[in-house]
């Protein structure tokens, strides 16, 4: 049988992914002041036994106020890093899967409600939230507070945040930093038409609406270990009349490609409620595919994949390098187990579990966590 390339190595410079599943980042709503809790070691620690290649902790704020809402995660304070110290140290004692996490700033759409509480905006005289920050005073939603278009020195704050909390997961040993500019988010603000209605140098031109996601990824880089991957994670369309598009996507690829990105991650939309979206299975991958053709840089592509043979195709067709997984492995957090099994491949998996492996798959376990 020849071997699926979904169990095949994949290196991003000096770093080797043992196959080609890597797990998105995921929100969980679950912080305390921004310091991860046990959830986020239950979390993170049933993943980090999977048997993918990469683990990524969830969008984690540079800022108090970057996080999405009053639950997230952050990395901006000592009290953070301490509590993610904890959460990771927990998870290495039992696994050796590399892991990543997402920088992000949440721009105009930070200060809301968990999801299931219905993630409405909370205004900023509520104990549970605050004054949002954008390029532009353009709110997300009409019914939502306007935020507040940053200044010069709000800028600076916010760049030289996104290289301090480099600095710190440096310190905390993870092995790549992913800089979020997707979903709406703040650097996604920038890069937008639809959001950015700046008069500066900031704003207008695609070009000056690039100017500070990448300002922002030099600052991320530069902070960042040398040796150590920095992604970036970009939309690549709103799905609205007059938004970002992917021809703008694949011109903003190259630009970080020529700055040292390492490799992107295409996702797409939430910038606007405006967005119409053809969602099914792997509708996002034309968007990875237009990228893919375009750069030299390896591709992840992410969006309803959620079958072994969808996955596999697509990295067969050339369409990404990597396949994401983030509701699917929420679903079921053997998914790696499952699609090596049904392609005759091995894959990690802990010394306690070993006598799980099926009569009919007696080489799945191969690759055993502890050689």
């Amino acid at each position: 049988m020849t071997q699926a390339k979904l169990f095949t190595p994949f290196r991003i410079g000096d770093f080797e992914l043992a196959n080609r599943i890597v797990i998105a980042p995921m929100c969980q709503y679950s912080a305390e002041n921004g310091c991860m809790t046990d959830w986020h070691m239950i979390h993170l620690g049933q993943l980090a036994l999977s048997g993918a290649a990469l683990l990524t902790i969830e969008a984690t704020a540079v800022t108090p106020e970057g996080r999405i809402s009053y639950a997230d995660v952050g990395l901006y304070s000592d009290e953070c890093e301490a509590a993610m110290r904890r959460v990771l140290e927990a998870i290495r004692r039992w696994s050796d899967m590399p892991i990543a996490i997402q920088l992000a700033h949440a721009g105009r759409k930070a200060s809301t409600d968990v999801p299931w509480k219905g993630g409405a905006q909370i205004p900023p005289d509520h104990p549970h939230g605050w004054r949002t920050e954008a390029p532009s005073a353009v709110p997300h939603s009409d019914d939502e507070v306007p935020p507040t278009a940053l200044d010069r020195e709000g800028l600076t704050l916010v760049r030289d945040a996104f290289a301090d909390a480099a600095r710190r997961a440096a310190r905390l040993g993870l092995h790549a930093v992913q800089v979020h500019a997707a979903h709406g988010y703040l650097l996604h603000q920038f890069l937008s038409p639809l959001s950015n209605r700046r008069d500066d140098e900031y704003g207008g031109s695609f070009e000056n609406r690039m100017r500070f996601p990448l300002e922002v990824f030099d600052a991320v880089r530069a902070a960042f270990p040398a040796e150590r991957p920095v992604t970036v994670r970009v939309s690549g369309t709103d799905w609205a009349d007059g938004g970002w598009t992917i021809e703008e996507t694949v011109e903003f690829a190259k630009a970080l490609e020529a700055r040292g990105c390492s490799a992107i991650h295409v996702s797409s939309g939430g910038l606007t409620p405006a967005q119409r979206i053809p969602v099914g299975p792997s509708y996002q991958v034309p968007l990875a595919r237009a990228v893919k053709q375009a750069t030299s840089m390896p591709v992840i592509a992410v969006g309803l994949i959620t079958d072994f043979v969808q996955a596999e195709a697509i990295l067969g067709t050339g369409d990404a390098d990597l396949i994401a997984l983030a509701r699917a492995i929420l679903y079921d957090p053997r998914w790696p187990w499952h699609a090596a099994a049904h392609f005759g491949a091995a894959v990690k998996a802990p010394s306690q579990y070993l006598r799980s492996q099926p009569r009919q798959y007696p080489h799945l376990f191969d690759m055993r966590a502890d050689d």
